[in-house]
């Protein structure tokens, strides 16, 4: 069975490149462009990890956090943003796992496999 990702960026361009890079990888990508449309998503389906932005208008990734924690307890989460700064605020230790972006994206690929080769579904 594939495995479901779900993709939390306000950023169209990320979207659409990790839609691309994680589909050929094997991956079943949704991608949303906020934390609201993320908690309504989470409301009818399930995922295996959320990769999660945290600079996003209306609610951020660590607003989100706590949420998702709440409503996907079985969803692992990978905070994934630009900036580093905030691996010290403590809502980002609920994470998984925290990667800063880069135009690499073998880190996250690899993460993202370290993550999921613990779920047998």
């Amino acid at each position: 069975m594939n495995k479901k990702l779900l993709i939390v960026d306000d950023d169209s361009n990320i979207r659409l490149l990790y839609q691309h890079e994680l589909k050929t990888e094997g991956y079943h990508i949704t991608a949303v462009e906020s934390g609201e449309k993320a908690i309504e998503l989470l409301s009818t389906d399930t995922f295996h990890l959320i990769i999660l932005d945290i600079e996003m208008p209306e609610l951020s990734g660590l607003e989100l956090i706590t949420d998702l924690k709440e409503i996907a307890p079985q969803s692992l989460i990978i905070i994934n943003s630009a900036y580093s700064t905030y691996k010290a605020d403590f809502k980002s230790w609920l994470a998984d796992a925290y990667l800063v972006k880069s135009s690499d994206l073998q880190p996250l690929k690899n993460e993202i496999k370290n993550l999921l080769k613990e779920i047998h579904a």
